[in-house]
C-alpha cells in the first residue's frame, strides 16, 4: 500500500474549495470568477499549503 499524498485535512480543504467552484462562488485573487476546474484545485491546495497542510512538493520538468 502507497502513502497517501495529501493529508485528510487537505483534501477536505480541496473539496470545500471545489464546492464553491461548482456553485459559482469561487472567485482567484484578482476577485474574478474562476471557471477552470485546475484552477479551482490549485487554489485548495494552495490553501492547504498556507495551514502547513500536508501537500506534495510542485513536480518539475527534467529535460
Amino acid at each position: 500500500m502507497s502513502e497517501k499524498k495529501y493529508s485528510d485535512k487537505a483534501q477536505e480543504k480541496v473539496g470545500k474549495v471545489m464546492k464553491e467552484f461548482k456553485e459559482g462562488k469561487l472567485k482567484s485573487s484578482a476577485g474574478k470568477k474562476v471557471t477552470d476546474k485546475k484552477q479551482a484545485v490549485a487554489i485548495g491546495i494552495s490553501e492547504a499549503k498556507e495551514k502547513g497542510l500536508k501537500v506534495p512538493k510542485k513536480k518539475t520538468k527534467k529535460d
